[in-house]
């Protein structure tokens, strides 16, 4: 299918691109790499009447740790670049970054989709969600007035949907601080495919022995979230499985075509278990290379 007609417009500037956003509303469209708008509007789930392409900003391409020791990365930075990032840019305690993006589509995807779309479009199934949910994240958004920054967490407010007014544009995703001991790890019917149930585990070991942790998922609300009683589990010094039990008790996932809910709530049991356990692992293998 081919999409419904609009009008094409080239962003020069962040300030021009905001100014005109709010001259053309609602009825505009960013677009960066594409991958996920360009497929809604071929199928004409998504009509807009003006495409806003911001792929010449090109001061939104940057990836590095700030001045503040925070990792920046610009809404215009691809998943293959985080993905291909060595340790001196990527830095050792951001590696599950990495790990994450094999995760993401396929290569050409991954070469094409950015960072920041990713996190604006909002899916619930979207690794970077979840990332910068359960991570702290927080994002630089402009709009004609300035700037201001939204913690990931009061970013996304349902499904497909963010706190991101038709005049703004999201810039930065900021990693307040690194995470050596997280994993990510979710199931699909076929590699590449949008996941049925993510999780991402965020695990507080001091040493040797974890103190807590932090547990988010995606697939099981219309938004990514956290689940507070498995996290106590984890300070309280329960074991993974318990952990991955309580995360499966305190969720009630959709019931659609994707699964049924007990389906989903057996996947969030293996998968919360299986990323406690790979965060853990990856933290033995980082000490025993040290000694």
């Amino acid at each position: 299918m081919k999409p419904a007609p609009f009008r094409y417009h080239r962003a020069r500037d962040v300030h021009g691109t905001t100014q005109l956003l709010a001259e053309l509303g609602e009825d505009a469209k960013v677009i960066a790499g594409g991958q996920s708008l360009v497929a809604m509007m071929n199928f004409r789930l998504a009509r807009p009447s003006h495409l806003v392409d911001i792929g010449a900003l090109r001061a939104l391409d940057h990836l590095g740790a700030g001045p503040d020791g925070a990792l920046h990365i610009g809404a215009l930075t691809t998943h293959h670049t985080v993905e291909t990032a060595p340790d001196e840019v990527l830095g050792t305690g951001f590696a599950v970054l990495r790990r994450a993006m094999g995760w993401i589509g396929h290569l050409p995807i991954r070469t094409r989709g950015t960072v920041g779309g990713s996190v604006a479009h909002a899916d619930a199934t979207a690794e970077w969600c979840l990332l910068a949910v359960v991570l702290g994240a927080r994002l630089r958004v402009a709009g004609p007035g300035g700037q201001r920054r939204v913690p990931a967490e009061e970013f996304f407010v349902g499904p497909y949907t963010s706190v991101l007014e038709p005049d703004e544009l999201l810039t930065e995703i900021v990693f307040p601080r690194p995470a050596p001991h997280a994993a990510l790890t979710e199931f699909a019917e076929r590699k590449g495919d949008f996941a049925l149930v993510s999780a991402v585990v965020d695990l507080d070991i001091d040493g040797g022995r974890v103190r807590g942790g932090r547990v988010g998922l995606g697939g099981v609300a219309p938004v990514p979230v956290r689940v507070p009683a498995a996290e106590a589990v984890l300070a309280g010094g329960g074991s993974f499985a318990e952990c991955a039990a309580v995360a499966a008790a305190a969720v009630d996932p959709p019931d659609d075509a994707g699964g049924s809910t007990a389906y989903r709530r057996q996947l969030v049991r293996a998968l919360v278990e299986r990323a406690c356990a790979e965060a853990a692992e990856a933290t033995e293998r980082r000490e025993a290379g040290r000694r």
